[in-house]
């Protein structure tokens, strides 16, 4: 617990929460403004609105976010000597890397918080949409949420690797590039057994977007829950045994 309680006091001087202000906010933006310019209305109300923010949001932005996210949790580490004195720890390398993935997990959280309350004061200020946004659509942050696990497990460890801060998010951008082609043109077990792919399948959940039917079933949210979970825990085992076997310098 305090590797993980280390890590989130890290968080109150960190840049992490500019981004995790920032790049909901520009996606809402992006859909509002594209809304207005077009002049189209928001034929379905809500459930408009809500794919013209989170569909391209989630193809591109989101992985590319985390990644950024992953690379400013690992800064401090490749900086001066801190690398050294992480490998003279005292914990193990599962505790570091679990601890990194929890961080991010969180900020995770908040990067889809931000998002909702963003598409909800839209909806209700700049489009004056009746109601409220539907509840199946706080089930499907959920399931981005945990979507982003293993992006962010993944992230993370490309981030102890590289001293580059900007080098994982480029990987991340491949990857957000190659898990839009499995949306579109491959079978949804590649979309789902690829990290990135995922994280564009639980946005587009819901939507009728790509392969998606539109609906928000139980197998629906229960297959790329399973996937994440499963995904993160190969990751973090795997990132947390290379960290083991890194020596000083």
């Amino acid at each position: 617990m305090g590797a993980i309680r280390a890590e989130f006091l890290k968080l109150k001087r960190s840049l992490s929460w500019t981004v995790v202000a920032l790049l909901p906010l520009m996606a809402v933006a992006t859909g509002v403004g594209n809304t207005i310019v077009s002049g189209q209305q928001l034929g379905d109300g809500w459930h408009t609105l809500w794919m013209r923010v989170v569909v391209f949001y989630g193809l591109f932005p989101l992985a590319v976010g985390v990644a950024v996210l992953a690379s400013l949790v690992w800064r401090a580490e490749h900086q001066g000597g801190n690398w050294n004195a992480l490998m003279g720890r005292s914990t193990s390398g599962l505790t570091v890397v679990a601890a990194k993935t929890a961080v991010l997990a969180v900020l995770a959280t908040a990067l889809q918080a931000v998002l909702v309350i963003g598409v909800i004061v839209a909806g209700k200020v700049v489009f004056g949409l009746p109601g409220f946004l539907p509840p199946r659509y706080l089930l499907v942050s959920a399931v981005i949420v945990v979507a982003c696990l293993p992006v962010a497990a993944l992230q993370s460890a490309l981030s102890m690797l590289m001293r580059s801060f900007a080098a994982p998010v480029a990987v991340a951008l491949v990857g957000a590039i190659a898990g839009v082609l499995a949306l579109m043109l491959g079978p949804d077990v590649l979309s789902t057994a690829l990290p990135y792919g995922l994280v564009g399948q639980a946005t587009q959940l819901g939507t009728g977007v790509f392969a998606d039917d539109g609906t928000v079933s139980a197998a629906a949210v229960a297959v790329p829950v399973a996937a994440a979970l499963v995904l993160t825990a190969v990751v973090v085992a795997g990132a947390a045994a290379v960290l083991e076997r890194r020596d000083i310098g």
